[in-house]
C-alpha cells in the first residue's frame, strides 16, 4: 500500500501537532494532499480510471472546505500550510 502507518504518522508528525494528533486541519490537509499526489500520478499513467478521478475529485473538495475553514479560523495558519506545501490557491 501506498500510504504505511509510520507514513501517516510522519505526515502528522510534521503538519499537525504530534504523531497522535490526527484531526487537526493542518494534518488532515497533508494528508489528503499526499493522497491527491499519489492519485494525480496514478491519472497520468491511467487515463480512462474514471473512478479514481472521481475520488480525486473528492478529496480536492474535501481539502478545499478544510482550507477554508482554516482561512475563516486563523489565516496565519492556512498561509503556513499552504506555502509548507505548496498548495496553490
Amino acid at each position: 500500500m501506498y500510504l504505511t502507518k509510520e507514513k501517516k504518522e510522519e505526515l502528522f508528525e510534521k503538519h499537525g501537532k504530534g504523531k497522535n494528533d490526527t484531526g487537526s486541519a493542518e494534518g488532515q490537509i497533508a494528508l489528503f494532499t499526499h493522497r491527491i499526489n499519489h492519485l494525480t500520478e496514478h491519472l497520468k499513467n491511467n487515463r480512462k480510471d474514471y473512478n479514481t478521478e472521481r475520488s480525486l475529485v473528492k478529496l480536492v473538495g474535501k481539502r478545499r472546505s478544510l482550507l477554508d475553514y482554516l482561512i475563516k479560523k486563523d489565516i496565519l495558519r492556512y498561509r503556513a500550510i499552504i506555502k509548507e506545501l505548496n498548495i496553490r490557491k
